[in-house]
């Protein structure tokens, strides 16, 4: 299989809650890894592919909450993979920060 992200991503473990765009419950999850470019998001309850959702978590690196604008772009069981969309300078920083850790 090619790899076709952009992005490295990093393993990491962080509860979240997200919303999908139209809808009010927010659903429950844990982050499994993240990049610039998305994260995997692990949840018994994965958005349709395609929704648009906003991810709330506590970034390592991090004592607030933010929040990550994406687009699901594919599920499967267990989870589903978010694109990230238009990101603000505090996230693109953590994010940064947890690849920076990453590396030996």
């Amino acid at each position: 299989m090619i790899e076709q992200r952009r992005y490295a991503r990093f393993p990491i473990e962080c509860p979240l809650f997200f919303s999908v765009k139209g809808q009010r419950e927010p659903r429950e999850g844990v982050a499994r890894d993240i990049a610039l470019g998305g994260m995997f998001v692990e949840t018994t309850e994965p958005a349709a592919f395609g929704d648009e959702v906003i991810v709330r978590v506590v970034l390592p690196g991090s004592a607030d909450e933010v929040a990550l604008p994406g687009r699901v772009r594919w599920i499967r069981d267990g989870g589903m993979g978010v694109q990230f969309g238009l990101l603000g300078a505090k996230e693109t920083h953590l994010i940064n920060a947890i690849d920076r850790a990453s590396r030996p």
